[in-house]
């Protein structure tokens, strides 16, 4: 059975720690996923595009810097594509391997969280969701731009971790708010 993004319930967010000390979030406004689950309800493919030019850490000129060459390089890499290669349960939790492309470079990434579904919404649907959680070193995918501080730590942490909430309806059927 094929689902499609309920966009109005659904975000992709992420963290990074700034000179060692405080935490930076930002999200990306505008992407999509597709999935297909099988007759009992469990996952069997999962496929996430996101629009790098979406980022939006609320300060425009780090996101202009975000979009620059020196991280995303939206003008020649403007999606970041991720895949879903299995899906396995540990315990009350799910744990999603795929392989992320950023930057025209592909690396392996595991997900862990919560897949759930399907039930029905008010308006007849039948929804499945997915809470997913993990991180990644950005350099691996050529985000390597920062400075060194006067103290030896890094402007900008490498590890940057990421959070993905998404609400998916089965394709042919009305979406309501």
């Amino acid at each position: 059975m094929s689902l499609k993004l309920d966009t109005t319930h659904s975000s992709i967010e992420f963290a990074v720690r700034h000179m060692g000390l405080a935490t930076v979030k930002g999200r990306f406004h505008k992407f999509d996923v597709t999935a297909e689950v099988n007759e009992n309800g469990e996952p069997v493919s999962t496929k996430v595009v996101v629009d790098a030019s979406s980022i939006d850490t609320g300060v425009a000129d780090r996101d202009n810097h975000l979009r620059s060459p020196d991280f995303f390089d939206v003008a020649n890499h403007p999606q970041i594509v991720f895949e879903a290669t299995s899906f396995r349960r540990e315990g009350d939790e799910y744990v999603v391997d795929g392989q992320l492309t950023m930057r025209g470079v592909t690396h392996p990434v595991t997900l862990r969280g919560e897949i759930a579904g399907p039930i029905k919404d008010p308006w007849g649907n039948e929804r499945f969701a997915a809470d997913l959680q993990g991180k990644v070193d950005r350099t691996k995918w050529g985000l390597k731009w920062n400075q060194v501080l006067e103290a030896g730590g890094l402007l900008v942490a490498e590890e940057v971790r990421f959070h993905a909430v998404v609400e998916l309806v089965k394709v042919g059927e009305p979406v309501a708010a």
